[in-house]
């Protein structure tokens, strides 16, 4: 795929386009974008492809102004803005994001290794990130998304296995080297410790000097945006931006002046798909080799534990499965509170997740009720709103689904994601949400997996499927079968169904699934049972390599 030019008339989501970025800044419409990150040039003199790093400082701030005014207005009203910045301009770059009208929420540190040695001075071995918002009351930061959090001293130094598992929000403490405070140094402070991307480092691209380290901008777009949120990075450099927002589920539009550039970056996501890891080590300070044993956790709980969680679990449960008292809220607020009552500290998902290795050593009694099943039309209706909000989960916080379930705060995150992407003024709940998620992990995990040349099979004897165009009436696709959402060229979902036009239509009356642009839709009639819908929705899901399908139902067999 090519990257966009200037002179393209619309400016496409989820493309990089070549010019200059205040041009293109201008050609958006207002209040479009979620999350801007910008790492502009810093005016010391790089040598870049096409840009003059050293201009007068008048004509830099001036510039500046003009950009930071442009992103303040396509921002939404809720949006966030990242600045990474040098020493040279941090100040005054601070205090004209103000005068624009932006809000500083934080202001980040950045400590990396490999950093600029100078002969008549410190070592030059951070970058400033500024975090500013437009409202103060109004903006976005995941605070619950166990991607963004660090380990306690609960857990470093204690090995406390009450500990909340998803550790704690970073705080503001201020460290100078991690080599001189090797105990309390971590990359939870708001001085943020990633290497820098070094010429010998994996994930270097190395066309490009200034290259973000991919755990870094993870960071931020998990914490200042959501899934599907539209991510901007006015100055495209190496495109780690873009990549990351790819892999993590963003829509993103990028810019950047450099024709040469523009060509690289555009090679680089090509060979990102949605899902994929995000390179470099999560913590690089726990990952670096240590020259000591480490603390080994002692065994947490003894029976009397044991026998207290096994207690609350028989008394709430009323005969029902593990699985179903993590899916109803209210029995598992019971267990939980149960649990707590009896003095044994911790959070709702210690105790979930105990619950769990208890029921898997067989130390819980055989349920006496079964779970109860979500009948064919329900299932039908919110099938895919909970398979979207399931891909969504998994790729934002990195956990399966059944781990989601130990907390009850990410389970709350999966049950709106489902109703946001729901029919309108649904009748489904919490709980049938979640026994749906179930089964879609189930179907997708157990249902034979069609192998590569299957698939090959199967795409020559459909070489061209119907298409549709979501502003036609779907009214004829009243029949059982498969189909497959566009948006322009890029699959976004693969959908089975006994009456496709019910989906369809939905589909087209949400505002959600409407923001993601879907355009067309291809379909195909599959008559028979659900597993050979199942078969063909996996085919196409694997071909596609679609956005929003979960991932158990692409993984192909070789």
């Amino acid at each position: 795929m090519e990257y966009r030019r200037a002179q393209a008339l619309t400016l496409a989501k989820n493309q990089l386009h070549q010019g200059d970025c205040i041009e293109l800044l201008k050609s958006l419409p207002d209040g479009l974008v979620d999350l801007v990150f910008a790492d502009p040039p810093f005016n010391i003199g790089y040598k870049y492809d096409v840009y003059d790093d050293k201009q007068q400082e008048e004509d830099y701030l001036r510039w500046s102004l003009d950009w930071i005014s442009q992103v303040h207005r396509v921002l939404k009203p809720d949006g966030t803005f990242w600045l990474a910045i040098g020493d040279e301009y941090a100040a005054e770059l601070k205090v004209e994001a103000k005068k624009i009208g932006f809000h500083c929420r934080s202001w980040v540190i950045w400590y990396y290794t490999f950093g600029v040695n100078c002969v008549n001075g410190f070592s030059r071995s951070h970058t400033h990130l500024f975090h500013f918002i437009k409202d103060p009351n109004r903006f976005t930061f995941n605070r619950l998304n166990p991607q963004i959090r660090v380990q306690s001293a609960r857990q470093l130094v204690y090995a406390d296995a009450r500990a909340n598992p998803n550790g704690r929000l970073p705080d503001n403490t201020w460290i100078t080297r991690p080599q001189d405070a090797p105990l309390s140094f971590s990359p939870s402070h708001d001085t943020w410790y990633f290497a820098r991307v070094a010429g010998t480092f994996k994930e270097r691209e190395g066309f490009h000097g200034c290259q973000m380290p991919e755990q870094l901008l993870a960071r931020i777009i998990r914490s200042s945006s959501n899934p599907q949120d539209l991510v901007l990075d006015p100055f495209g450099g190496s495109g780690t931006t873009l990549c990351v927002a790819k892999k993590l589920g963003r829509q993103f539009m990028g810019f950047e002046l450099s024709e040469e550039y523009a060509k690289k970056i555009q090679q680089r996501l090509d060979k990102t798909q949605v899902g994929d890891l995000v390179d470099g080590p999560e913590d690089p300070i726990e990952s670096a080799p240590s020259t000591a044993k480490g603390k080994k956790r002692p065994k947490p709980f003894d029976e009397n534990t044991d026998k207290a969680v096994i207690d609350a679990f028989e008394s709430i449960a009323n005969g029902h499965c593990v699985q179903y008292l993590l899916c109803d809220q209210t029995l598992n607020h019971q267990f939980v509170k149960k649990c707590l009552d009896q003095g044994l500290g911790g959070s709702a998902e210690v105790w979930n997740r105990y619950l769990v290795e208890l029921n898997d050593q067989g130390k819980l009694p055989e349920p006496t009720q079964e779970i109860p099943q979500i009948d064919r039309d329900t299932f039908d209706a919110i099938n895919p709103a909970c398979e979207v909000a399931l891909r969504m989960i998994e790729i934002d916080y990195h956990k399966p689904f059944e781990e989601i379930l130990w907390n009850p705060n990410f389970a709350s995150e999966f049950d709106r994601l489902a109703e946001l992407y729901g029919a309108k003024n649904p009748t489904s709940n919490s709980l049938d949400y979640r026994l749906a998620a179930q089964e879609i992990c189930k179907r997708s995990k157990l249902s034979a997996k069609p192998a590569a040349k299957e698939i090959e099979a199967w795409l020559s004897q459909h070489k061209k499927l119907p298409q549709l165009k979501l502003s036609e009436n779907p009214w004829h696709l009243e029949f059982s079968g498969v189909y497959v959402l566009f948006a322009d060229q890029d699959a976004v979902y693969v959908g089975e169904s006994l009456n496709m036009r019910k989906q369809i239509e939905a589909i087209i009356d949400n505002e959600q699934w409407r923001n993601l642009n879907i355009d067309r839709v291809e379909f195909a009639a599959v008559e028979g049972s659900l597993s050979q819908r199942y078969k063909v929705k996996a085919i196409l899901a694997q071909h596609h390599r679609s956005i929003l399908n979960y991932s158990a139902l692409q993984a192909t067999k070789h």
